[in-house]
C-alpha cells in the first residue's frame, strides 16, 4: 500500500511539473511575440502602458501562470490517476 501511495504522489507531482513546463513554454512564446510587437511599434501596441508598467504586468502574469500550471497539472494528475489506476480505463 505504501509503495502505491508513493507511486501516486510521484505521478501527480509529475503532472504538476508538466503543467509548470507547459505554462512556462506558453509564457515564453507569448512574451516573444508581444515584445516583438512592442519593440517594433511601442506607441501602437503598448495599450497606454509604460515599459515599467509592462515589467509589473510581466511579474504578476508570471506568478499567475506558475500557479495555473501547478493547479491544472495537479488536477489532471489526479484525474488520470483515477482513470488509469482506479477505474482501469486505459484501453
Amino acid at each position: 500500500h505504501c509503495m502505491n501511495q508513493t507511486k501516486k504522489i510521484i505521478y501527480i507531482a509529475s503532472f504538476a511539473f508538466l503543467g509548470v513546463l507547459l505554462t512556462t513554454a506558453l509564457h515564453g512564446l507569448l512574451e516573444m511575440l508581444y515584445i516583438r510587437l512592442l519593440t517594433s511599434d511601442f506607441q501602437n501596441y503598448s495599450l497606454g502602458f509604460s515599459w515599467s508598467q509592462w515589467f509589473e504586468i510581466h511579474k504578476y502574469f508570471s506568478i499567475v501562470l506558475l500557479i495555473a500550471g501547478i493547479v491544472l497539472g495537479y488536477q489532471q494528475g489526479k484525474h488520470w490517476w483515477n482513470v488509469i489506476y482506479v477505474q482501469k480505463r486505459y484501453g
